[in-house]
């Protein structure tokens, strides 16, 4: 998938249409340019094309969310997996990239894995080594996450060295953001049983801003993300003792730019 197949499907996150001519305008691109890249992702049944607007599907669908930026999610979790030991406890909260890293640990290594994301236990259930704890709750059709208080007091009887979140968005004041409310809360729940949270996120969270506070960034001991991260945004994690770690943008083999 391509840079710009990826920006279109960046933007679904916040439109759940737009105007075609809109749409190429943003792109700086020719409508026929834009109508080969909408034929493809409509192909691969992630948007649709009607009556000169572009549908998109909720961003809550975990294989979307997935498709945008996959290579450098991927290089993300590889890295990330790296920091987990043999036979470790992990909590991993729902998120394109957990559910990544879910997929490295249980095809690598023998972790357990505490999860409130039903996606992530069925994404792994043929992993040579998946061991998945999967938290009771309210389910969430679309992003299949269990949340809610229920899910906070079964987190309760767990604790883990590591805790993996996502994120929605970034601020200096607020630290990382959620959409959700619901899911917000029940991140903020798991992480009160874990030594450690680590954040898990490209570099496009840095440019958006969520609607509720997710983890304030004192509270984060490292994020994973990409070299596109803002220098700025760079050194005030680092100024908060967050270990921050970035993977190529690019993919190094190639040279050319991650989808």
């Amino acid at each position: 998938m391509t840079t710009r197949q990826n920006r279109i499907l960046a933007m679904a996150a916040e439109n759940s249409a737009l105007g075609v001519s809109v749409l190429a305008k943003n792109l700086g691109v020719s409508l026929a340019v834009l109508r080969r890249d909408l034929d493809y992702l409509e192909d691969l049944g992630l948007v649709q094309q009607k009556e000169g607007f572009v549908l998109f599907r909720s961003m809550d669908d975990m294989n979307i969310r997935m498709t945008i930026n996959h290579d450098i999610k991927q290089r993300i979790a590889k890295t990330a997996a790296e920091m987990v030991e043999e036979g470790e406890t992990v909590m991993i909260e729902s998120g394109s990239c957990c559910a990544l890293l879910a997929a490295e640990l249980a095809s690598q290594k023998r972790v357990t894995i505490i999860t409130n994301s039903a996606f992530i236990a069925g994404h792994i259930r043929h992993a040579p080594y998946a061991n998945v704890i999967l938290l009771g709750g309210e389910y969430q059709n679309g992003s299949q996450v269990m949340v809610g208080t229920m899910t906070g007091k079964w987190s309760e009887i767990f604790m883990s060295e590591k805790f993996f979140i996502g994120a929605d968005g970034f601020t200096e004041k607020y630290g990382f953001t959620g959409r959700d409310h619901l899911r917000t809360q029940t991140a903020r729940d798991m992480a009160r049983r874990a030594q450690q949270v680590i954040v898990l996120t490209d570099s496009d969270t840095f440019f958006r801003q969520g609607t509720e506070g997710l983890v304030k960034t004192e509270h984060v001991a490292a994020v994973f993300t990409d070299d596109r991260l803002p220098p700025a945004k760079e050194a005030f994690l680092q100024n908060k003792n967050v270990a921050v770690h970035k993977v190529p943008a690019r993919c190094p083999a190639a040279g050319h730019p991650a989808p």
